[in-house]
């Protein structure tokens, strides 16, 4: 007999709305929480949306901010943050930093020749310094780049209430659209909060959780539809119970290996994809958490139509899938 390893066990049967109200408040402190952290507060923004230049150097010598800064005093930048880098992969004598730069008042962005005199003092400063990469944004070009991250997450979101919408019942498209608002507002509240860069890199990473976060969702709902037809007469909280449990060895299996390629990432990644990584950590987390404790909730509130049937012929229930013909009253698990 081949031997397999099994997270959970084969049936379980967890009440997850034991304490639904204190999840699904913490789930609502937290998004208004961090709200309020993006008012107050504010991201972090990357060069991508603050417009200006960020210069990455590179030395043998220990990195020293303050002796950066007094050497770019002079250049009347509106805005100078030297910010050193740390990573495990680094070798010993591999000391990186960023010098982010906002435009001299009355420029709009940071020249050329500006930016090599930049060079030519921080080289005063620290001979064995060189220059890996510059990266320039001009204030225009990072304002369409805030509009159109905007706009990317909410047609991506839009697009999935469409999609869930149609493949099950209005009530699951509400339930699966507030998890994913509560997934990103999260996300975004937990970088301001420890002061994360925010660039196009996190975007990308809030449109993949979106994806990632309604396929957990989704696969729940498509079991409960089943359910829903084969236990008419059971009650809806039960049957969520129920179809939580049959999904969680898949629940967990998907969620446990995404993580353990993610925090590898993290670790040994580098400082360049961080913000990316961290940002699909915390999304694989709350997308999970969500599922569970966010979108059902949000669907027992707002209830779901108990005729669905097998029409003649077997053509499936709604949007086509293929069910059995109902063979009991009661669930056998949960």
């Amino acid at each position: 007999m081949a031997w397999r390893l099994r997270l959970v066990p084969e049936k379980t049967n967890i009440d997850f709305f034991r304490i639904q109200w204190v999840t699904f408040g913490a789930s609502v402190v937290a998004v208004i929480a961090s709200i309020v952290l993006w008012a107050v507060v504010g991201l972090n923004y990357g060069i991508d949306f603050r417009g200006g230049t960020t210069i990455r150097t590179e030395s043998t010598s220990p990195v020293d901010v303050a002796a950066y800064r007094a050497a770019l005093e002079t250049f009347g930048f509106s805005d100078v943050a030297v910010t050193e880098v740390f990573d495990p992969a680094f070798r010993d004598d591999q000391h990186v930093a960023q010098v982010r730069l906002s435009p001299i008042e009355g420029e709009e962005s940071v020249t050329p020749e500006v930016i090599l005199q930049v060079e030519q003092a921080l080289q005063v400063v620290d001979p064995s310094i060189t220059f890996p990469s510059v990266e320039s944004v001009g204030p225009k070009v990072s304002q369409e780049l805030i509009l159109t991250a905007a706009l990317s997450v909410i047609a991506a979101v839009a697009g999935i209430l469409v999609y869930v919408w149609l493949r099950f019942e209005w009530q699951f498209a509400v339930g699966a659209v507030v998890a994913l608002f509560h997934d990103v507002i999260v996300v975004v509240g937990i970088f301001v909060l420890f002061q994360i860069k925010f660039d196009l890199t996190t975007v990308a990473a809030l449109l993949t959780i979106l994806g990632y976060s309604v396929n957990d969702t989704v696969v729940i709902f498509d079991r409960l539809r089943e359910n829903l037809i084969k236990y008419k007469n059971t009650p809806l909280r039960d049957l969520m119970n129920l179809s939580a449990n049959e999904t969680l060895s898949r629940t967990i299996m998907t969620a446990g290996t995404t993580l353990i390629a993610l925090t590898v990432l993290l670790v040994l990644g580098g400082d360049v994809i961080r913000g990316f990584i961290f940002a699909m950590l915390m999304g694989v987390i709350l997308g999970t958490y969500s599922t569970l404790y966010v979108a059902k909730n949000i669907v027992l509130m707002l209830g779901v139509k108990r005729d669905w049937s097998k029409p003649a012929g077997g053509a499936g229930g709604p949007a086509g899938t293929q069910f059995g013909t109902p063979k009991a009253d009661t669930p056998a698990n949960g």
